[in-house]
């Protein structure tokens, strides 16, 4: 684990938190941990009950807690409505993540009509291309490709080897991990008579302040009108989302998940690992899909949506899989019935 300098007292981790502290306030914290592996230097967390039992066994120095376990533990304490929250703020307070740049290296190229802000840093071999903006104290990794016109709002964040295509907007204190590509050709195409026409794709995307992309993440730009991401919307790893896709505020979309073009999700949206979603579908405000469902019609009503098969022991799918197979047949049968039953019943 890298070294980490930093140290606060308990109550300079409460004041960041917006937390109570119960017990010893001068308890110095150099670090962040788990109930189970920290030491007296970290402080840990506790929200679900489940792990109440090692609050016993725990060797933190301090420990965030709700109220109602806050008599359960004779450790220095943070009481917060929402330790887990409590956490992370605190853990940004211990972050350190080394900088991507400090200053603008000198093997960048910027186009001579961009505008670059005060306190901007950029890496080795960074391309800005003509007209771009870079707002104030934007960091920009190394081998990044910012294209024409694009747009990058005060405190983002553009990690190395990724990859902004022209008119692409992204709003302030935007965060888009390595690989990422935003503003590609949405899969828009025309047949005529078997052969495949390209359709230009004349919007782009724009991103809306504190979303966070993570790495390898592909975000088409529209056909006629842009892709839009919401405020607040955490992407995972290795999502795509295709052209003309509108994404609501404050929501997250989990792993190697996938919008088909003109997809519109509301807000308040949690999308779990491995979702599919079909082509104009609409998904309103406060849903939760979890992971590996597959979404082929509209959702109207807030609540939990789930498909697909569980995985289990080989032996028992394929019996199973032969049923699911006898399904028709079995239908014909309970429908012969069914008709002779009412037969009888009318004579």
């Amino acid at each position: 684990m890298p070294q980490n300098n930093k140290s606060f007292s308990l109550s300079e981790l409460a004041a960041i938190a917006g937390g109570q502290v119960k017990g010893r306030t001068d308890v110095v914290i150099f670090g962040v941990g788990t109930l189970e592996g920290a030491t007296a230097r970290h402080i840990s967390f506790l929200t679900n009950a489940k792990y109440k039992s090692q609050l016993a066994t725990t060797n933190a120095g301090a420990v965030i807690l709700p109220e109602k376990f806050a008599e359960s533990v004779d450790l220095p304490a943070i009481v917060h409505p929402n330790p887990h929250a409590a956490f992370a703020k605190i853990a940004q307070a211990f972050d350190i993540t080394p900088k991507l740049a400090t200053s603008i290296h000198s093997s960048v190229h910027i186009d001579e009509t961009a505008t670059i802000g005060k306190n901007v840093a950029m890496g080795p071999n960074v391309v800005i291309g003509k007209k771009a903006v870079v707002g104030a104290d934007v960091t920009i990794g190394a081998n990044t490709v910012v294209g024409e016109g694009v747009k990058i709002g005060e405190n983002s964040v553009i990690h190395p080897n990724v990859t902004l295509y022209h008119h692409v907007k992204l709003g302030k204190r935007v965060m888009v991990h390595s690989q990422t590509v935003i503003g590609a050709d949405g899969f828009g195409y025309a047949n005529d008579k078997g052969t495949w026409l390209a359709i230009p794709q004349t919007g782009s995307v724009e991103i809306g302040d504190d979303t966070q992309i993570g790495a390898a993440v592909t975000i088409d730009r529209g056909a006629l009108e842009d892709t839009v991401i919401g405020t607040n919307v955490i992407i995972d790893d290795q999502v795509h989302i295709g052209h003309n896709c509108v994404v609501g505020d404050n929501t997250c979309i989990c792993g190697t998940s996938g919008l088909a073009g003109s997809v519109k999700v509301g807000k308040g949206v949690i999308i779990g690992g491995g979702v599919g979603v079909n082509g104009h579908i609409t998904i309103c405000d406060n849903v939760q899909i979890t992971g590996f469902s597959m979404v082929v019609s509209d959702i109207t009503e807030p609540g939990v949506y789930s498909s697909g098969q569980p995985a289990m022991a080989n032996r028992d799918w394929r019996k199973t899989t032969v049923r699911m197979r006898q399904i028709d047949a079995l239908f014909d049968r309970v429908k012969k019935l069914e008709n002779q039953f009412t037969s009888e019943v009318n004579k």
